[in-house]
């Protein structure tokens, strides 16, 4: 696979997963969606691993590698699925958008990482304004969104404080063998949640569109999503990677209108704008504005 390859197909893929995730949730009970999701992937993962002959390490520093991956895994899917009941897909991969901001602010506390400067936090508050009235558009809409934020927003936790864990962990395997070992680990967390928080089999209430959105996820959104994922981290410098956050959202938008007729109202679209400005100026604020000051003193 092509780097530009592996990164088209993390935009398309992450562009289509929140709505993907909405469609699975139609008829299947969300902890049996996203576990059936994620047993898809393993089980064709695996096969990749033996066909391939690639090698799966199972020692300490693999597994903490693995269980530090699993986090991002079954705490963001976990919580997005539960956030689908309340928010259309274009929020959410909108609130998703925000991970690299997370991210920051998790590095800084865990890793001593000192990367928020005055830029970085005055677009932060932006991005922040601009979630407000995204937000408040969907309360409008939907009276019990607050709990659809409150779940999206801990799936965007967990992915981030997992991504932020991760860079921790210096152990080079290969990209496919980090994605099956951490679907691995996670599985069983994901079996545990059905059944602590459903524990029902209502098979004959599944409808088609949920049948296929499952199995489109545990293929693509799944197992080629991740490993395209890690194959464009090892390739691409952070910068090129965090360009995916800000181009998802918006397609993620335009395919909920489209496919799902989710409503896109005038305040949606500012919201979402100024979320957008928010993050473009938190990764390339500071650079942009030093290249301009140079120029200046000239």
């Amino acid at each position: 696979m092509s780097v530009t390859t592996a990164y088209l197909a993390v935009v398309l893929i992450w562009s289509t997963t929140p709505l993907g995730i909405v469609w699975s949730s139609e008829s299947i009970n969300p902890t049996m969606a996203v576990f059936l999701r994620m047993v898809i992937a393993v089980v064709l993962g695996f096969a990749i691993i033996k066909t391939r002959k690639i090698a799966l390490p199972w020692h300490k520093k693999a597994l903490k590698l693995y269980s530090f991956s699993s986090l991002g895994i079954f705490g963001g899917m976990l919580f997005s699925y539960m956030a689908a009941r309340y928010l259309s897909s274009g929020v959410m991969s909108l609130v998703f958008g925000l991970s690299p901001v997370m991210s920051a602010l998790l590095a800084k506390k865990i890793l001593a990482e000192n990367t928020l400067t005055k830029m970085r936090v005055s677009a932060m508050l932006i991005a922040l304004v601009g979630l407000a009235i995204v937000c408040a558009d969907s309360f409008a809409l939907k009276a019990d969104s607050l709990y659809g934020l409150i779940f999206i927003l801990c799936a965007v936790f967990f992915f981030s404080l997992s991504g932020v864990l991760v860079k921790s962990i210096h152990l080079v395997i290969h990209p496919m063998a980090t994605t099956v070992g951490a679907l691995t680990v996670s599985l069983p967390l994901f079996l545990l949640s059905w059944f602590i928080l459903d524990g029902t089999l209502p098979i004959t209430q599944w409808q088609t569109r949920s049948i296929w959105a499952t199995v489109y996820l545990g293929i693509f959104g799944s197992l080629i999503g991740f490993y395209a994922y890690f194959y464009v981290l090892q390739k691409l410098t952070a910068s090129s990677v965090t360009l995916i956050t800000l181009i998802t959202p918006v397609i993620a938008l335009a395919l909920g209108a489209w496919l799902n007729h989710e409503a896109i109202s005038l305040k949606l679209i500012t919201g979402a704008t100024i979320v957008l400005l928010g993050l473009s100026l938190y990764h390339w604020g500071d650079k942009y504005f030093k290249t301009c000051c140079s120029q200046v003193t000239r």
